[in-house]
């Protein structure tokens, strides 16, 4: 059972301002509790040196360090989990590797992505997207929209399927409340907190509308 971290994730990211190591710590610093280490494209040992770094930043804001894609990566460092994309390792086989004490969330595009997956192995989360275009990923799959959304949690209704779904790709501040009220459990972002003027204010922005509308539904 994963905590209540996963409903805001941020995913690391670099520009010309900011390095990977830098997202996280703003991410932290803004008070999110989830992040996930994408480093695309480093050598194995920078990727680690950071990794490592990363990993003990969330540790001292009490935080889920995820790791994006290395199975191996993950285990050796023990990380909290590792979050595999859809031509990543197999969710079943890095079950067998990890064991049942990691998290692994696994990314969506489709309902038959979903179904696909429960049928072959049982992740703790899904990461669903991309909601709009974003820059931060390459070989994009197609564009969701609100309305995507709705269709895919729906026939995840119908199906009985209620592992958590979270929303990513392209998401603004001004995107997570009607995201949320297509019924996503969580958010994942990453380019729009850095591009922000004050990124770690924005941080806290996020997660106080993010607060404000899970207060607002009781």
């Amino acid at each position: 059972m994963i905590s209540d971290n996963y409903k805001l994730q941020f995913i690391t990211h670099s520009n010309e301002l900011y390095s990977y190591a830098d997202s996280a710590r703003i991410a932290l610093e803004g008070g999110c509790r989830w992040v996930q280490f994408r480093m695309k494209d480093a050598d194995a040992a920078l990727l680690e040196e950071t990794a490592i770094s990363v990993q003990q930043m969330c540790k001292e804001h009490g935080a889920t360090f995820i790791i994006d894609d290395d199975v191996l990566l993950a285990k050796k460092l023990m990380a909290d989990g590792v979050h595999l994309g859809k031509n990543d390792t197999p969710i079943d086989e890095a079950r067998r590797i990890l064991g049942d004490g990691y998290i692994i969330g696994g990314t969506v595009n489709t309902y038959e992505d979903i179904e696909h997956a429960v049928q072959t192995a049982m992740p703790d989360y899904f990461g669903c997207g991309p909601f709009r275009f974003t820059s931060t990923k390459k070989n994009l799959a197609p564009i969701l929209g609100y309305e995507g959304y709705r269709c895919i949690i729906e026939k995840m209704r119908d199906g009985n399927i209620d592992i958590p779904l979270v929303a990513i790709g392209g998401i603004c501040n001004d995107d997570i409340t009607g995201l949320l009220q297509c019924g996503v459990d969580g958010i994942a972002l990453s380019g729009s907190v850095l591009r922000a003027a004050n990124p770690i204010e924005e941080m806290k922005s996020i997660i106080n509308n993010v607060l404000l509308f899970n207060n607002n539904k009781f």
